[in-house]
């Protein structure tokens, strides 16, 4: 199995990278492969909303000039994925949204590429707005009926210099747990597969309020 994941602070080894790595050791504890990704300090143009991955069908976005279409592929044939962000202006990191906003999309429009794959996400903040930007993280997870662990509080590690998150306690222990948890679910859609049916994919119904 393998689970891939995205750090969207420009920092490469700051507190998201910190609060992901310690994830990603109890993962690595159960045999599970990762990959971590850096987004944060790449130059990803946001969604133009031109819907062409829509009318084409071929699992890309038609915008040129970055990694997206290769991180989609890396997605798509993970078990897992792990979405880690800073928290600006108690949201999301701006390159990483750019990133999650076109991924995402793609994968809605070509029969929903990460349905029931293992998703969890994280923030790293100094003081306030972790809740917030978690929040929008698992907006993409549960849109794409993703499979969720948790742990035993919100996902959210705290610190303001890099490697300040290592002294969170509490941060620690939940991204401890959330990695265990992680590794659990991973091994039981693994272990199910071939034996517990899959819910057939439907058809996506749209609906306009404005009459």
């Amino acid at each position: 199995m393998k689970v891939v994941a995205f750090n969207g602070s420009p920092k490469i080894h700051g507190n998201t990278y910190q609060g992901i790595k310690l994830i990603t050791d109890e993962l690595e504890k159960e045999g599970i492969e990762i990959e971590i990704i850096h987004v944060g300090n790449k130059m990803i143009r946001g969604c133009t909303a031109c819907n062409q991955c829509a009318k084409n069908r071929d699992e890309k976005c038609v915008l040129p000039d970055d990694e997206v279409n290769e991180w989609i592929q890396k997605m798509k044939e993970a078990d897992g994925i792990i979405l880690g962000s800073p928290v600006h202006y108690c949201a999301l990191g701006a390159t990483m949204k750019d990133f999650l906003d076109r991924a995402f999309y793609v994968a809605g429009n070509n029969k929903s590429l990460f349905r029931h794959k293992v998703g969890a996400a994280l923030t790293a903040v100094r003081r306030s707005g972790g809740v917030a930007a978690l929040d929008q993280l698992y907006h993409y997870l549960t849109y794409s009926e993703m499979l969720v662990p948790t742990s035993n509080y919100w996902n959210v590690i705290h610190g303001t210099m890099p490697g300040d998150a290592l002294g969170d306690e509490e941060g620690v222990q939940i991204m401890r747990i959330l990695g265990k948890n992680m590794a659990w679910l991973l091994k039981l859609v693994e272990n199910g597969k071939g034996t517990v049916p899959e819910p057939e994919l439907e058809r996506k119904a749209f609906m306009s309020f404005i009459r």
